[in-house]
């Protein structure tokens, strides 16, 4: 039985002898077979050939990295080595097999010599387990088995799988935190007193919405809008954001210890993945040269000059959604259709955000099949395939942070604030106006927006996710079932290899590429950016987070069990370059939500009036609250004559003089008033306090929790200890 275990398949088209395809396919089988490969042929649709390994390969690479005292193991020790093993070490001399040519298998796929190579998923114990307990809906609630994972698609996939298992199980306590700021802002602040104000404000006329046949309206018609925004822009949000500052902090300094928990209990806290490439190099070819390292700072400028401008790229795009906002404002508020009219600011809010997230999806799309990204790793020459993918990691995330939070940034710190004042307004292309804030904050928008977006992400695209394998799985089976053979009268049918029809089924799956598990620590590092730098904005995204990501684990683990080709198993100890990604976005998310807290909420503004313009400020009123009369504070009057000349507004409250509109000016030449000064200040000394509070917090809580646990420190100590008696026991003692 042992012979039909083969490691790997590599697939052709049927090729016409003596073509030139057909040849360079013989010269690289002819490679395999001076390497001591066995190879085997079956002809179906297409030509499969199963390669197997010879005996010594395996050989060499426990002796070249295992210890000096397993070294005098028999030759029999290839067969402990793990069925992972064997894949990653064959996978390595298929991709770097040279042809007389010159040319590699990479390069005889481009040139369609071959159509695929994979390794099998086969009939094996833990494959069933996996399938039982880990590929299937009904087990969504059960933990993972981790240890079954690493056994079959090797430590990363593990790793991958074991992290995100621990950012879920984490996100509970955020998603219930979340929860509670709603419930208080639902109902310990839910009677506002500037909504309250909002919704008494009945003889409060406030200034037109466009500028061509909009009436003046009442401020007490955004009444609902005003109780959603005091729900979630209250003093809870304050203690919640700060909570997600540690949290985030807590959430990677618990994983730095489970992950040197796993590492030390899976043997490979002390394992070097330079070496194991070293190893391999040698393995293949023991001629082999090192590549050595290589710094250019012409090729690094140009890298950076073709980021920079990718990213003006994706700025520029979140420009065209501005001008969309402004476009579709000024068109809704003009409408005769009494819906689209009335809720103008809402509809082009969430009409807005639909269109951010369909942005996104092609953004995706583009960088997933084309773009500059595709041309850099040739400028920068990365030396090993682990630091290539670190460098794309950094420059695909830049990318996909900048599609997905460019539009989110205008809306949290630019909308509102750099569209004018009625008689001056900023328009685009001398034609339309920028959008304003509603008179109870900007902090709605941003709630509006990244729900839209988050709750589009987590339906549409999974949903898309599964069913797009799922659908080309079906018409792989359909369109490349085996050809059947005729039987001739009187002639008995011969019977089938019993490797075709494994092979058969495991080319049916679909295609699995290098960067597969990229795909996934992208998606969630994305969420997990939406979980964190705008949360004070919307509270409920770690909930939504932790419901995507309890399907996530089992939709990834039936599609790589069902869906998808078996993954080529690689080592790790960690999760790389994205835990730098992670600690990147847990500063920004105190930057984001103290920017969010100082600039977007109304929770500056309500303080400062408070405190120094409040009735409770000139007299001792212990029965009112203090908040009472903000909003007409908040609002500056405009003198309709002022007005620029194309305005045209409908003629109701005309008799009025004097219309409102939310700013800090003064009534006579409309330049900014001192309270605008102290609130610009407080914001600021506001910004500064929460971001060096969060920040210390953040660093000792770093310090307080050890990155390795005790436990895995002694166990270490004492292997070294241990080593090192073995390794006195052959010292010859000197002769006194």
């Amino acid at each position: 039985q042992n012979e039909e275990n083969w490691d790997f398949v590599l697939v052709s088209d049927i090729h016409e002898m003596g073509s030139e395809k057909e040849i360079k396919r013989k010269k690289f089988l002819d490679e395999l077979s001076k390497k001591g490969f066995s190879i085997k042929k079956i002809e179906d649709t297409k030509l499969f050939y199963g390669v197997r390994a010879p005996q010594h390969i395996f050989w060499k690479y426990q002796c070249l990295l295992s210890n000096p005292d397993s070294r005098q193991q028999n030759s029999s020790a290839y067969q402990d080595i793990p069925v992972t093993t064997r894949i990653r070490v064959v996978h390595f001399i298929l991709q770097n097999t040279v042809t007389s040519d010159l040319e590699k298998l990479h390069d005889l796929m481009k040139k369609k010599v071959f159509e695929a190579a994979f390794p099998l998923h086969k009939k094996e114990d833990i494959r069933e387990i996996l399938k039982r307990k880990w590929a299937r809906w009904r087990v969504i609630f059960k933990e993972q088995p981790i240890e079954e994972i690493r056994c079959y698609f090797g430590e990363k996939v593990a790793l991958y799988f074991a992290w995100l298992g621990w950012y879920t199980y984490l996100l509970i306590f955020a998603a219930l935190a979340g929860l509670a700021t709603v419930a208080a802002g639902a109902t310990v602040f839910s009677s506002s007193q500037v909504s309250k104000e909002i919704c008494d404000a009945n003889n409060t006329i406030m200034c037109p919405l466009c500028d061509q046949n909009c009436s003046f309206w009442v401020l007490s018609d955004t009444c609902t809008y005003a109780k959603v925004t005091h729900m979630i822009d209250n003093e809870a949000t304050v203690v919640f954001a700060m909570f997600m500052a540690i949290w985030a902090t807590v959430f990677l300094e618990l994983w730095k210890r489970e992950r040197a928990t796993v590492a030390t209990n899976w043997d490979l806290y002390g394992w070097d993945e330079e070496e194991e490439d070293l190893a391999l190099q040698l393995i293949n070819n023991s001629q082999h040269e090192p590549q050595l390292y290589q710094h250019s700072y012409i090729r690094s400028t140009l890298v950076l000059i073709l980021a920079l401008l990718m990213i003006m790229v994706l700025i520029g795009i979140a420009h065209a959604l501005v001008i969309y906002r402004a476009v579709a404002m000024a068109l809704f508020t003009q409408s005769e259709i009494n819906l689209l009219s009335k809720h103008a600011d809402t509809i082009a809010v969430m009409t807005g955000a639909v269109l951010h997230y369909v942005t996104i999806v092609i953004m995706t799309k583009v960088r997933s099949h084309m773009g500059p990204w595709a041309f850099l790793p040739f400028l920068e020459k990365p030396r090993t395939f682990s630091q290539r993918e670190n460098n794309f990691t950094v420059k695909i995330f830049l990318f996909q942070f900048f599609t997905n939070f460019s539009s989110l940034i205008y809306i949290a710190f630019f909308l509102g604030r750099i569209n004018g004042h009625p008689g001056h307004y900023v328009r685009i292309a001398g034609h339309w106006r920028l959008e304003e804030c509603h008179p109870s904050g900007c902090i709605t928008d941003l709630f509006i927006q990244m729900a839209v977006i988050m709750l589009l992400k987590q339906t549409i695209s999974n949903i898309m996710e599964y069913l797009i394998p799922w659908i080309s799985h079906k018409l792989r089976k359909k369109q490349k079932h085996p050809k059947k053979r005729s039987v001739m009268l009187g002639e008995e049918e011969e019977a089938e290899d019993p490797c075709k029809r494994q092979w058969l089924n495991n080319y049916e799956l679909n295609e699995v590429n290098i960067f597969s598990l990229f795909n996934e620590y992208l998606e969630i590092v994305i969420q997990y950016s939406f979980t964190t730098i705008f949360v004070a904005a919307f509270p409920l995204a770690p909930l939504l987070a932790l419901i995507n990501n309890v399907i996530e684990i089992h939709m990834d683990a039936i599609k790589m069990m069902r869906l998808r080709r078996r993954m080529v198993p690689r080592k790790a100890k960690d999760i790389g370059i994205w835990l730098q990604v992670l600690e990147a976005i847990g500063t920004l998310a105190v930057i984001g939500n103290g920017l969010v807290i100082a600039i977007t909420s109304d929770f500056i503004p309500v303080q400062v009036y408070k405190y120094m313009y409040s009735p409770c400020t000139r007299k001792n009123h212990t029965s009112m609250d203090c908040s009472t009369g903000y909003i007409n504070n908040s609002l500056s009057v405009f003198h309709i004559q002022d007005f620029e000349p194309h305005t045209k507004v409908l003629p109701e409250f005309n008799g009025n003089q004097i219309k409102e509109y939310r700013d800090y000016r003064n009534a006579d030449d409309y330049t900014y008033t001192v309270q605008f000064w102290h609130i610009f200040a407080a914001r600021l000394a506001f910004l500064i306090l929460f971001e060096h509070v969060a920040l210390c917090v953040k660093l000792i809580a770093a310090w307080y929790i050890p990155d390795v646990p005790q436990k895995v420190k002694n166990l270490i100590l004492k292997e070294k200890h241990s080593s090192l008696c073995n390794e006195l026991r052959w010292v010859i003692p000197w002769k006194v």
